[in-house]
């Protein structure tokens, strides 16, 4: 197995969708073997394509805000690792940012998640995480996410938090009054506590 250091330099170079990509490659990671809290998202978005900081963005801002951290906390990779799915911006298409490449995940989250041997927490975001993470679980994001507190210990399903999905967060007011403060508690212990 290689060293952490080296995958993430080889990570860095990474150009194996170099053609698909209408960027280019520029891949997004945040990863320390110490992380506690592993955050699992889909990809990043242009602006953080063009700042190479994970969740340098509004969805940024209100992940901070869901997990009650501050930026210096969300940022220390010691304490948070941020792995998408894909690590480069893979485009837009009519409804918003595209999948992400499969590239990534078949060839770097296996080595990457094999170095994370101090995780308390899992944070999915997205369906392509879900699929990836809870491979065994075939109903939505809002019914996995509606599950939260029976069905897996360390695994918490959550929607995107993005600007775009106020309309969720409007439907379904129980996760803000009944999941974020349990969230907000559980990533407070963890952060606080070895």
């Amino acid at each position: 197995m290689q060293t952490a250091q080296q995958l993430i330099s080889d990570i860095r170079d990474c150009t194996l969708c170099r053609d698909t990509l209408p960027l280019g490659p520029r891949p997004v990671i945040q990863f320390s073997p110490e992380a506690r809290i592993l955050i699992a998202g889909q990809a990043p978005g242009r602006k953080v394509h063009q700042t190479g900081v994970a969740f340098d963005d509004a969805s940024g801002d209100q992940l901070r805000n869901w997990l009650g951290i501050n930026r210096e906390q969300f940022y220390d990779a010691t304490k948070v690792a941020i792995l998408p799915m894909g690590f480069c911006y893979p485009g837009s298409g009519n409804n918003g940012d595209l999948p992400p490449r499969p590239e990534c995940a078949e060839t770097w989250r296996e080595q990457l998640l094999a170095h994370l041997n101090k995780l308390d927490l899992i944070l999915i975001i997205g369906q392509y995480a879900l699929k990836y993470h809870l491979p065994q679980y075939k109903g939505s994001v809002t019914n996995a996410v509606k599950d939260w507190h029976t069905s897996w210990p360390r695994v918490l399903p959550m929607p995107h938090p993005s600007p775009r999905n106020r309309r969720w967060l409007k439907q379904h007011p129980w996760f803000e009054q009944q999941v974020l403060p349990v969230l907000r508690q559980r990533v407070s212990f963890i952060l606080h506590h070895d």
